[in-house]
């Protein structure tokens, strides 16, 4: 790995301090030393230098884009209050330039241990996304048409029914769908793909682009193996979610007022548990 410090650095130990892993320290010269087996490759280093001395695996200063160190809080509170789950869509593709930014925010959507290897298939092509569609919605007529599942009733018969009427109850007919898929072995593998999606909502609905989480696209990739074959996950990677976006056939004029969830300030608490206490948290922990 390539790490250099040019005649800019000011020796401030910005970069030293901020490094979680320690690879880098001074030497009594004052001469940064860095130790690549300890490197994560986060770049915070590159990001905190105040003149633009460093540069790692070939990545230059300059090349950066300065942060904007007052954000418009308040418009960014807007979209979060504003946000909805859109599940009308028109039936046309967004425009490439929209679509190529979508996928290039992506790039810096943050991951454990900064484990850069998140996997995202999108089809960003309406004819592919019918043809999906049809293929997927089979797999499941046939599944729900078989004469074990047909007897059992559960609390979704509703959605089975609609489903089985020819209603789109689960893609929502949207054009496009981007899968996030992560190792098995990666750090956090279950809670990476989520954040990379809540990024793209957000980056998305900002461009009046609708999105939806799709729950039930994301069973039916783990029930039919064979449309993780499809959209081309890797070997060794699972699927973390999906989310349905495109041009939206419907526009929210306000936010909603929501219930308020509960939200506490934790206080000193010395409070002894019991070891029933224990087994009952660690089976809530557990239990999904």
């Amino acid at each position: 790995m390539e790490f250099n410090v040019n005649e800019k650095c000011i020796k401030c130990g910005k970069c030293i301090n901020d490094c979680l892993t320690k690879a880098l320290t001074f030497d009594d010269n004052k001469n940064i030393i860095f130790d690549e087996k300890k490197c994560i490759k986060c770049q915070h280093c590159l990001a905190i230098c105040p003149t633009g001395a460093l540069s790692i695996d070939g990545k230059n200063p300059e090349n950066c884009e300065l942060a904007n160190n007052k954000p418009e809080s308040e418009k960014l509170l807007n979209l979060i209050k504003c946000r909805r789950s859109f599940r009308k869509y028109k039936h046309e593709n967004l425009d490439a330039e929209t679509m190529q930014k979508l996928k290039d925010m992506l790039h810096w959507v943050p991951t454990g241990v900064n484990n850069h290897n998140l996997h995202f298939a999108f089809i960003d092509d309406v004819e592919v996304m019918d043809d999906f569609r049809d293929y997927a919605n089979g797999k499941l007529v046939d599944f729900l048409n078989s004469p074990a599942i047909k007897k059992i009733k559960t609390k979704f018969d509703r959605y089975k029914n609609a489903f089985l009427r020819g209603e789109d109850v689960i893609f929502r007919g949207a054009p496009h769908m981007v899968v996030v898929s992560t190792p098995i072995n990666a750090p956090c593998a279950d809670i990476d793909p989520t954040i990379a999606l809540s990024y793209f909502e957000l980056y998305a609905q900002s461009m009046g682009v609708g999105t939806v989480w799709c729950g039930l696209a994301y069973k039916l990739f783990k029930m039919f193996p064979e449309l993780c074959e499809y959209i081309e996950i890797p070997e060794g990677y699972k699927v973390g979610y999906a989310m349905l976006f495109g041009p939206s056939a419907i526009e929210y004029k306000r936010a909603t007022q929501p219930e308020p969830y509960k939200i506490i300030s934790v206080r000193k608490n010395k409070k002894q548990t019991t070891f029933t206490d224990k087994i009952k948290r660690y089976f809530w922990n557990w239990i999904r």
